[in-house]
Order: C-alpha cells, then structure tokens, then sequence
C-alpha cells in the first residue's frame, strides 16, 4: 500500500509539526507500506520521507522540474519522478497512491487536499482521505465543512469521506 501525505514545505514553522511529519512517516513504514510526498527534502515534507526510511520504509517523491532546479528535491528517495508542472505531480501522486493523509499546511497543502476531496466526492477515485490535525489547525476548516453542509453548499455525505484524526495511530487506521 502506498500513502501519500500532503503536508508543509515552510522552514519557518514550529518544530512540532516537522515532529509530527518525522512520527507518520515512521508509523508508515512500521505498516510496511510505501510513502509518497511532493519529493521535497525540506521542513514537514522531508521529514515525513526521513521518519520513513529510518524506520526501513520505501519513499516515493513526484517533484516538478522547476523545484529540482532551486535544489529542493529529495534525492534520498527510492523513487524520484521528475515531472514539468504541479498538475502533472499530483495527477501521478493520486494515480500511485491507495490512501492521502493531509498534514498541517499552507495553501499547497489545503489545494492538494481539495482536489482529492473533490476526485472521490466525483467517483474519480475511492481511496481514503485522512487529514491528521493534532493541533487544531484544521479546526476551523472543520467547522466550515460543516458549516457548508448545513447551507446546502456542499452534499450530505460529501463530509463524510474525510476521516479527521488527532494522532497517528487513528491516521493509520483510516487509511485501510
């Protein structure tokens, strides 16, 4: 099984949250599943691969050219795929992956996980959508998912295809 975690490339927050990146990717390879990131060697993003190999895990990253160019791939992965655009990473990142969990993050992060909230609402997909929130950053998204639901603007059931956890091993859980 392959799972892709969406997640901050920022260098400039707390060191929780690369903490928490370290600690799933971790718990990734104790499953013995593959991981799968935006192929990026900083902050959350490179932590996640990190905790990942150190535990004997298998990585994967899928990183536009224009990044590899800055020096912000990940070369220690198992699998580096180099593609042009931002589309194409996540069109191959959703292809190759069984299951996504979405870390604290930016609006990279909140995009990649829209597009695969929407792909399985669509049928698209059907694989598992996890977005792990130890420290109530996606609070208020959660409340405006909600929020949304009760206002008609977005399906019931649409809410539920996100499994919203606290820790880790709940993360894991989910993703089978």
């Amino acid at each position: 099984m392959r799972i892709a975690v969406f997640c901050s490339s920022s260098p400039t927050i707390d060191s929780k949250y690369v903490d928490l990146a370290f600690e799933l990717g971790a718990a990734v390879a104790a499953q013995s599943w593959e991981l799968v990131t935006g192929g990026g060697h900083i902050s959350m993003m490179g932590a996640v691969s990190r905790g990942a190999r150190e535990s004997g895990g298998r990585t994967v990253g899928v990183i536009p050219q224009a990044l590899v160019d800055i020096e912000f791939a990940d070369h220690s992965n198992d699998e580096l795929h180099i593609v042009l655009t931002m589309g194409e990473r996540k069109a191959m990142i959703t292809e190759i992956a069984d299951a996504f969990i979405t870390l604290p993050g930016g609006a990279g992060t909140l995009e990649e996980f829209f597009e695969i909230w929407v792909g399985r609402y669509l049928k698209f997909h059907n694989k598992p959508i996890v977005i792990l929130d130890p420290f109530g950053i996606y609070r208020p998204l959660h409340e405006l998912v909600e929020h949304l639901e009760i206002e008609n603007f977005i399906k019931p059931g649409m809410r539920g295809l996100i499994s919203w956890t606290t820790n880790v091993a709940d993360a894991i859980k989910a993703c089978v």
